[in-house]
């Protein structure tokens, strides 16, 4: 129970999705949900890596390795990936239907394949899908309050928008890689 708390804290924390692997940018830099939408976005998000990593990794356990199949990982993993993310947006639709859809089908994506690298059991799967869309979650809600600071701040007009995000982003992800070497 310790590994895989360990596991998805790790991935909240210093193997972040966003902040560095830098998948997932999308709302954090161009169309980021309304602030009262973020909490949900942020939820619907996690839901999904974790679904998605835990299936991905029954289908490679299951499927692609006794078969021989490996070389069709990426194929199969988009495929069941748009499967789940537009599942998942059906089911918001019909919920809520003011929520954006979720626009992070790389980051979804990319916890599918270091899934399979990473993790040796189903539950360290899920483990690492629940910590990434953690991750994910709170990087997204920081962004949001981050926001107005940046639209108000004197920010020379080439680096306004976009820019200074992903300066911000840089800055955030040489913060979180200063803690990469902690622990035991």
């Amino acid at each position: 129970m310790t590994e895989l708390l360990l596991i998805a804290v790790a991935a909240a924390t210093v193997n972040n999705v966003v902040l560095v692997r830098l998948l997932g940018l999308c709302p954090v830099l161009a169309n980021q949900p309304p602030v009262g939408a973020v909490r949900d976005v942020s939820l619907a998000t996690a839901g999904v890596l974790t679904i998605t990593a835990g299936l991905t990794y029954l289908v490679h356990q299951w499927v692609l390795v006794p078969y021989g199949l490996p070389y069709l990982r990426i194929i199969t993993f988009l495929v069941l990936t748009l499967l789940v993310v537009q599942s998942a947006n059906l089911l918001l639709r019909r919920l809520r239907a003011q929520l954006p859809l979720i626009t992070t089908n790389c980051a979804v994506l990319g916890v599918a394949l270091l899934t399979t690298g990473a993790s040796n059991s189903l539950a360290g799967a899920i483990a690492l899908g629940l910590g990434a869309g953690l991750g994910f979650s709170l990087v997204l809600i920081l962004f949001t309050s981050l926001r107005p600071r940046l639209e108000q701040a004197p920010v020379p007009a080439a680096l306004r928008g976009p820019a200074i995000s992903l300066i911000t982003v840089g800055m955030l992800s040489l913060a979180i890689l200063g803690f990469s070497g902690f622990g035991p």
